[in-house]
């Protein structure tokens, strides 16, 4: 939970290609959907407070069950229903499924080592909307954990790299919450 509490504003940074529907509700949020243009204009409400927290949202959303219970696991729970603001990029349930078998076994009997590190690298103290990005190919950014995401942008869509040079896709961006935004991820990106 320090790892959450990092002082410092991250400069711009973030992750989308346009907003997650046309009506802004993340209920429709999964990880197979297909991607939207970069160059969209975000929804209305993109960006507005939303009543829910990031984690009631993601909840709510019904793909992110094990996004959920691994936050719960590594005791993320109260500090991502905070204040924020935060900039989430959150794995479905799938893009946790595709890790190896018994990675996620692994993470979870052991959720204050690395589990807690992964998840803290899907963290950007801030809100970052998906606006921000198209300009940002190339581009380093800081999380929570300490590492560093790259963003990557060809054509309309926008990827992040992770310390160990896997890429993941950006499938949905926009989702607000009362304490930030999600931009949903096709895969679990790792710190190193």
């Amino acid at each position: 939970m320090r790892r959450l509490m990092v002082a410092g504003a991250v400069a711009a940074l973030v992750l989308g290609t346009a907003a997650c529907s046309d009506d802004g509700d993340a209920e429709e949020t999964t990880g197979t959907e297909e991607t939207t243009s970069a160059t969209q204009e975000p929804t209305e409400d993109a960006g507005d407070a939303a009543e829910a927290d990031i984690v009631d949202t993601a909840v709510a959303a019904g793909s992110f069950t094990t996004l959920a219970t691994a936050l719960e696991a590594a005791g993320l729970v109260d500090t991502l229903k905070g204040d924020g603001p935060y900039t989430v990029f959150a794995p479905t349930d799938d893009a946790f499924a595709a890790l190896p078998e018994g990675t996620l076994d692994d993470l979870l009997a052991e959720p204050e080592g690395a589990l807690t590190d992964i998840l803290t690298y899907h963290v950007i103290e801030g809100e970052v909307m998906a606006a921000d990005v198209v300009t940002m190919d190339g581009q380093s950014v800081a999380t929570v954990q300490g590492a560093e995401l790259t963003i990557r942008v060809d054509g309309d869509q926008v990827m992040l790299e992770d310390a160990t040079g896997a890429t993941v896709n950006v499938t949905q961006t926009d989702i607000g919450a009362s304490n930030g935004v999600i931009h949903v991820i096709d895969g679990v990106l790792m710190p190193g």
